[in-house]
């Protein structure tokens, strides 16, 4: 097949077979097209997009060498995936990206066979292509596991937890390390070119397998000489000695961009003989658009943009966002207190520790994305008199549960968990939701935890955290803006497991926790306009209980029902045992209790989440009223 420039030849590509009838001097334009359509449908849907334009030259590298999906090729993260996405069957659903019942913005297995493995997390990607690549080789069928990991992934120890084990998949294992940040590589030029292409080629690997086999027929001295020798040169030509190490035939650097380099390298790594291969491929983020490739901060993430200007869809003015909230805090406690540090795992804009970042630089610790060690990190800090918070999203606090544990809990150090993007978090799905976070946390001993129902109670509790020094405290808030209300001038130090009534009523008690207040409130104004004196309590802590005013609101009121935004064995489950342990319903009391389903939530819109799990007004009213079992006269049939 020729190239015509002239030809669309996107258009003719569905899936990955067809891209592979077309020529090596053919797959630039296609490129050029692929980025293309890429910026249109982000324009549109808004997502990742820095990432994914960076990576548009080594996706069609990819699925031209390797023989997808039979090769499993799996994407670390999965938010620099779109452009696979178009080339997999799914460019017809592109701008439905992010979207209630559209495509998802990470890889997805139910979405497609060519996204053999979902992730939103980071490093899981070597971890899953050794397990395919070993599952073939003991069911001797054919077929590689292709990881693509970026260099931030690359910081936690998971991804070297799996390279320590990759020898097992002999040469069914390609680890393509995506380099676009990081300045670990030397220039890229046509001899670090030239050499990444020889040293992948099969008659290299196997002389250098021969000469590594001789030299441990010489005798010892001789044989360790020849080994720092060889790894001398081979760290001056290629600085891959660590990867070796571990086993892996390194190549590179290679430009990502160029397609002439790209696919020679990746064929000679396919038909290597014996061992797994990581290839070291330099990119740029946000490559071949000008807007992004200025400055691929602003252009990771996006807002539906004007693809010629760059301009992205500015959001109404509004309330100031949650992380905001808290590090502006943050940073006034810290300039009373110089014993306050903050810690992130490489989400330093996205915690609102930037601006902690700026003004106490020296007490500020972006680890990287490595969870586990900034929980233990802040447990040795605590214990050192210092007086840490901990800043990390909900579900990424998952990864480090033991750390929580063993080395905070067990320990009672006074670690401050600051738990941001608390509950549904919109277009970033399940894999992004803070679902579990009370279940996880309130099970343990020792651990204090709070919900913030609005921006002036984050500002009250990221001043108790502070100020408390006999254990570990968490308080979680979500993602977004907040409510509105004022912000406190001089914050309070909140009684620690103590609530507040924000309405008090007689028949029916709304017990809160954390940011569905607002709707609770607006439900006991639909219940009062039926004659039912409702009472509204935010509860503030899930740990512990107010078990005083939770024991008064039982005893006086005919209906209790509980509502957060997190799972099963939360709150709800906490006021039942207690109410069970203290036999407060035996008189027939009716508790109920409303959380999110049982069950992983698509993206959607957050209002549309909340609604579909059940959390807003409507739906506590209906709740209330079975509970009442009220009928269309507005009359309760039975009491008891």
């Amino acid at each position: 097949m020729s190239a015509n420039p002239a030809t669309p030849l996107l258009d003719t590509v569905d899936l990955p077979e067809d891209l592979r009838k077309l020529v090596p001097a053919q797959l630039r334009q296609l490129a050029d097209e692929l980025r293309a359509e890429m910026i249109s449908a982000v324009g549109q849907t808004g997502g990742h997009l820095g990432s994914g334009l960076g990576v548009v030259e080594l996706t069609v590298a990819i699925h031209y060498v390797f023989n997808t999906p039979a090769d499993r090729l799996v994407w670390d993260v999965g938010h620099q995936a779109y452009p696979h996405k178009i080339l997999t069957g799914r460019r017809d659903r592109i701008r439905t990206l992010r979207q209630g019942g559209g495509l998802s913005g990470f890889t997805k297995r139910s979405e497609s066979e060519y996204d053999p493995f979902g992730a939103a997390h980071s490093s899981t990607s070597i971890s899953a292509a050794l397990g395919f690549a070993v599952a073939n080789k003991l069911a001797g069928t054919p077929g590689k596991g292709i990881a693509v990991i970026g260099d931030g992934a690359m910081s936690a120890g998971m991804a070297y937890e799996a390279m320590n084990n990759a020898k097992q998949a002999g040469n069914r294992l390609v680890v393509i390390l995506n380099d676009n940040d990081m300045s670990i590589a030397p220039p890229v030029g046509g001899l670090s070119a030239y050499l990444a292409r020889l040293v992948s080629s099969g008659p290299f690997l196997s002389l250098r397998d021969i000469a590594r086999r001789l030299s441990r027929k010489l005798p010892e001295a001789l044989h360790r000489a020849a080994k720092k020798t060889d790894e001398f040169a081979r760290g001056l030509a290629m600085g891959g000695t660590l990867f070796e190490e571990l086993g892996f035939y390194y190549v590179g650097p290679v430009d990502g961009h160029n397609l002439d380099q790209l696919i020679p390298i990746l064929e000679n790594v396919r038909d290597a003989a014996e061992g797994p291969c990581l290839i070291h491929v330099v990119t740029q983020k946000g490559k071949g658009y000008g807007p992004a490739e200025a400055s691929a901060d602003k252009y990771h993430g996006v807002q539906k943009f004007d693809v010629i200007t760059g301009e992205q869809a500015k959001s109404a003015a509004g309330p100031p966002a949650y992380q905001n909230v808290f590090g502006a805090q943050l940073v006034k406690e810290a300039e009373a207190d110089p014993r306050i540090c903050a810690i992130t795992a490489a989400m330093p804009s996205g915690t609102g520790l930037d601006k902690f970042a700026a003004t106490h630089p020296e007490r500020f610790f972006d680890v990287g994305i490595a969870e586990q060690h900034a929980v233990t990190f802040a447990a040795a800090l605590a214990a050192q008199g210092m007086r840490p918070f901990c800043a990390i999203y909900s579900t990424f606090l998952q990864r480090a549960f033991d750390q929580v544990v063993h080395d905070v809990a067990i320990q009672n150090l006074p670690v401050r968990f600051a738990i941001d993007r608390a509950g549904l978090v919109g277009a970033d799905g399940a894999t992004h939701a803070g679902s579990f976070d009370v279940t996880y946390l309130a099970t343990l001993p020792n651990l204090v935890v709070m919900a913030a129902a609005d921006e002036a109670e984050l500002v009250h509790m990221t001043h108790t955290a502070a100020l408390h020094d006999s254990g570990p405290i968490a308080f979680r808030y979500p993602r977004g803006n907040g409510t509105g209300v004022a912000l406190p001038e001089v914050p309070l130090q909140l009684e620690i497991g103590k609530g507040r009534i924000v309405r008090q009523g007689s028949k029916i008690a709304l017990l809160s926790l954390g940011t569905r207040l607002a709707e609770a409130l607006k439900a006991a104004d639909h219940l009062e306009a039926k004659g039912l004196s409702t009472t509204v309590a935010d509860l503030r802590f899930a740990k512990p209980l107010d078990e005083e005013l939770i024991r008064k609101l039982i005893t006086t009121h005919e209906v209790v029902v509980t509502i957060e935004e997190g799972s099963i064995g939360g709150l709800g489950a906490h006021v039942l045992t207690m109410a069970s342990d203290e036999g407060l319903t035996d008189a027939g009391l009716r508790i109920r209790t409303m959380r999110l389903p049982d069950l992983f939530q698509d993206h959607d819109s957050p209002d549309k989440q909340y609604d579909q799990a059940g959390l807003n007004a409507p739906q506590i009213i209906e709740t209330v009223l079975k509970a009442l079992r009220w009928n269309d006269a507005g009359v309760s049939e039975v009491r008891a």
